[in-house]
């Protein structure tokens, strides 16, 4: 999230007022409201809510609409403070879930056959690292959990940094900020090792983390990461 804009004509950059914040907090806090009561009206709607015990009486809807209209009668709290490691923090953050598969290569610890042996971070109590030992195939069940279904995509971009328009729209914000444009190599592919040679082409190949985990009674399952 960019902490500006364009203006409707787009030959103004509009920055942030509020001091500290992209968005203010009054205004993120309303905005959260609304949408956290609307989500609550489609789920009532749909018949989705357990309405029991102390909220039964909402099963009524002139009830129901009394609880709602009384939501709006007080400023709900929203949480939000700048990230203590700033701009380098949040990226490293975001990277993990970007730019890399559901699990590291480091926090395997073993794997016998059978079960797979990792190591994870108990955040409920203290942060510490534990290890974990399951059947292969529930790992791979958990770890094929991460992978998004055909279509999705982890990034999107949209409004000026959409790609249609991303390379334009880019070139006129830094020309109203006075920025220059990044400076380009000729090439900033990395070049593969050129050790490994495919047997059909001879192109050169890089070569990555593959674990080999057998079924009981199943064939073979080989499951490859790319660690470039």
């Amino acid at each position: 999230m960019p902490a500006g804009g364009f203006a409707a004509d787009r030959r103004q950059w509009v920055r942030p007022t509020y001091p500290g914040f992209f968005l203010p907090i009054p205004v993120l806090r309303r905005v959260f409201r609304g949408k956290y009561v609307a989500g609550l009206r489609r789920a009532y709607a749909a018949g989705q809510l357990d309405l029991a015990g102390a909220t039964a009486p909402l099963r009524d809807p002139a009830q129901w609409r009394t609880f709602v209209h009384a939501l709006f009668e007080t400023d709900w709290v929203v949480y939000a403070k700048p990230a203590f490691g700033g701009a380098p923090a949040v990226l490293r953050y975001l990277g993990r879930y970007t730019h890399r598969v559901a699990i590291s290569n480091h926090r395997l610890i073993a794997f016998d056959g059978d079960t797979v042996t990792f190591r994870w971070k108990d955040y409920a109590h203290g942060n510490p690292w534990r290890t974990m030992t399951l059947d292969a195939m529930e790992f791979l069940r958990r770890f094929v959990q991460h992978v998004l279904p055909r279509g999705f995509v982890r990034i999107r971009h949209f409004g000026y940094l959409a790609n249609a328009c991303r390379t334009a729209r880019l070139a006129d914000a830094r020309a109203l900020l006075a920025q220059p444009a990044p400076a380009r190599s000729d090439d900033t592919r990395r070049t593969p090792s050129a050790h490994w040679r495919c047997p059909r082409c001879g192109a050169a190949m890089v070569i990555g983390v593959v674990i080999t985990m057998a079924a009981p009674g199943a064939a073979r399952i080989r499951l490859g990461i790319d660690t470039s």
